[in-house]
């Protein structure tokens, strides 16, 4: 069989880039300083000003566009390439490699930057009793804010705003953190309602970033205490935190920063569900004494998104999150999703 020497270059610059940006884990400060405080907040801010021009999500879109052709490409071609075809393979890996660029260079290579507590300067490290420390603090934030928009104690905070407000009010919150950390200024807002919602739910996705568009999408079927906290992580995604631990903890610090309380509770309650979380796996009892001093109110409000995801458990989403478990790691974060718990040690050095 002749040998194809467009399809050997390129398998080669497949593995070759593949081999590259796994090189890149060892050089975070070199990410941190020429892309992702450097080109990327250009290459971002542009990419939203023309996605934000327009109310729809393109990258939706683009999405669908891409698995209706990828399907038509596999029904065209499903005989050439059981058979191995030379031409359809190169079609493959080309468009492999195409892909895999663009994705890194539009948002990607944001994985590779520096762990967020080594360009805080704080420990990645915890007690307990440091631990316990920032839940009190979190437990007197959540508790006055749950007393402040819901008088009694049992009933959860009801959340009437509609996505689309809270997507116009959210980059106030932005605006007032980056008055302490310049880098968090949120330029040219493009917040969007994905319009694959639908799969979306029942792969357990509360929302998502498009790397290639840099629209950030919410699962439009979310209303309740999520919502502002959500729109403020994919808010974080877009300034270039990829790591999700990273972006809760981003958001956290906006939410809190925001003049509305609606979105300091959000963001209180989340990071108290956290740090709550963590002390039942170090110390069950601790977390029992400490979970009475919480507004029963507050756990009605934890209820309403537990019960909206019962609706939507299943086979596809236990292979969604697998999958996406399986992608984390391949974008060092080596311990997969189990790295979500690192905002907590970012939440505890922070405020303790």
């Amino acid at each position: 069989m002749r040998v194809d020497r467009r399809l050997i270059a390129a398998i080669l610059v497949f593995v070759l880039q593949l081999v590259g940006y796994y090189c890149l884990r060892f050089f975070p400060g070199f990410i941190e300083a020429f892309y992702s405080t450097g080109l990327y907040p250009y290459l971002s801010a542009g990419s939203r000003w023309i996605t934000g021009l327009v109310p729809f999500s393109i990258g939706d879109l683009v999405y669908a566009g891409v698995i209706l052709l990828s399907l038509r490409w596999l029904w065209v071609y499903k005989r050439e390439i059981v058979t191995l075809s030379r031409k359809r393979y190169l079609q493959l890996f080309t468009t492999l490699n195409i892909v895999l660029f663009f994705f890194n260079l539009a948002w990607g290579f944001n994985y590779y930057r520096l762990p967020l507590h080594q360009s805080l300067e704080i420990d990645a490290d915890y007690t307990t009793d440091e631990l316990v420390q920032v839940i009190e603090l979190f437990t007197e934030r959540s508790n006055a804010l749950h007393r402040q928009l819901q008088p009694n104690d049992s009933l959860a905070v009801a959340f009437t705003e509609s996505q689309p407000q809270i997507f116009e009010r959210a980059p106030e919150a932005y605006e007032q953190i980056s008055k302490e950390f310049s880098h968090l200024k949120y330029h040219n807002s493009s917040i969007k309602k994905s319009m694959l919602t639908v799969p979306l739910s029942y792969m357990g996705y509360s929302g998502y970033l498009n790397p290639f568009t840099g629209e950030a999408q919410t699962n439009a079927w979310i209303n309740n205490y999520k919502t502002p906290v959500l729109t403020l992580h994919e808010m974080a995604h877009q300034l270039g935190y990829a790591k999700e631990n990273e972006a809760n903890f981003i958001a956290i610090l906006a939410g809190n920063a925001h003049t509305d309380p609606y979105f300091r509770y959000s963001a209180n309650i989340f990071a108290l569900r956290y740090c709550l979380n963590d002390l039942y796996l170090r110390e069950p009892e601790l977390f029992e004494e400490y979970k009475s001093k919480v507004r029963p109110g507050i756990f009605k409000n934890y209820q309403e998104l537990t019960d909206f995801w019962q609706e939507y458990e299943g086979v596809i989403e236990e292979v969604s999150q697998a999958t996406y478990n399986t992608y984390l790691k391949a974008n060092n974060q080596p311990g997969g999703m189990a790295t979500y718990s690192y905002v907590v040690a970012l939440l505890v050095n922070y405020y303790k």
